[in-house]
């Protein structure tokens, strides 16, 4: 990767993304595309270029892409799992017709791009513990149908036109930088942040629900390694599985107790959310990507749950 563009870099993993791709390959390669009334502010703005990059407008992107001389895009605009299910169109514009667009772009300036998956591509008929790499998805939400159409296509434009397309699948990420936007495993990051405050956290998951889960700085490091790994080594290039931990609400609750003992939850079981998390896996298997790209997380739940009580503990100040 030379010069890279990042659609949504205003985004919950888009702004923490573009700031580590500057730290890595020097801000001026890495342009902040964003979106007219979501602009980048301060170092996302000062740190290095910015440039409007609409998914839904090839033209903006091809722009953007000769300008700059793009080489790389990470493509990271979408609607996130709870708020999709209110607004499915707009979900399946920017997911896949926004890719569509994003393809074709790469296809005719030779770009690399990286679009996301989710755990969320998986279904209720997907084996729930060790998931495997290759297994029956058949999501029944537009979230989860628009990520194995974005896998799919992906391959597609890998397999007919030779466009290096590459992904992971992401569990639920926890970051204390930006707050979530509608995420069905949202409360594993709302949670830290009631227990700082002091406040009795009201969880929207039920006792017993688990879910994997990615602390923000293996989430980056995931999303640069398999865009800087040998592709002679790659027998599968979008939808990799990555796992760092799995857990319930309860032993994250239990987790944070150990370092804020006064801290109290309750349960307020939230349907749709429920319903969608109990479709999902429960645990991940992630060999393909350990064996095709080295993958390994640094973060277990008690590393990350102190980082994140330390963090927001100076934050919320």
């Amino acid at each position: 990767m030379k010069n890279i563009l990042v659609i949504g870099s205003t985004g919950q993993i888009g702004s923490e993304l573009t700031r580590e791709l500057r730290k890595r390959y020097g801000g001026s390669h890495v342009v902040a595309g964003y979106i007219v009334g979501a602009e980048p502010k301060g170092d996302l703005l000062e740190g290095g270029p910015a440039a409007i990059a609409d998914v839904t407008d090839a033209q903006h992107i091809a722009d953007v892409v000769e300008e700059f001389k793009i080489d790389t895009i990470y493509n990271l605009a979408a609607l996130l799992s709870v708020v999709a299910e209110s607004r499915p169109r707009l979900a399946w514009k920017i997911g896949i017709d926004g890719l569509w667009k994003v393809l074709e772009v790469a296809r005719t300036h030779n770009c690399s791009v990286f679009t996301p998956s989710s755990i969320g591509s998986f279904g209720k008929d997907t084996p729930h513990d060790n998931t495997p790499q290759d297994t029956i998805q058949r999501p029944r939400t537009i979230y989860g149908i628009s990520k194995v159409t974005t896998e799919l296509l992906s391959d597609y434009y890998q397999l007919k036109y030779g466009v290096d397309t590459r992904s992971v699948r992401f569990p639920g990420v926890i970051s204390y930088v930006t707050l979530p936007g509608g995420g069905t495993t949202d409360y594993a990051v709302d949670i830290y942040y009631s227990a700082v405050r002091g406040e009795k956290f009201v969880c929207p998951i039920g006792k017993g629900t688990f879910m994997d889960m990615i602390y923000m700085p293996d989430a980056l490091k995931a999303a640069i390694d398999i865009m800087e790994a040998d592709p002679a080594r790659l027998v599968h290039h979008n939808g990799f599985n990555v796992a760092s931990m799995s857990f319930d609400p309860e032993i994250i609750y239990q987790a944070i107790k150990k370092y804020k003992p006064e801290f109290e939850m309750e349960y307020q079981v939230d349907p749709l959310r429920q319903s969608i998390a109990d479709s999902w896996p429960n645990k991940m298997d992630d060999s393909c990507a350990r064996n095709e790209w080295d993958w390994k997380p640094d973060y277990d739940l008690d590393a990350m749950t102190v980082d994140m009580l330390k963090n927001l503990e100076i934050r919320l100040k």
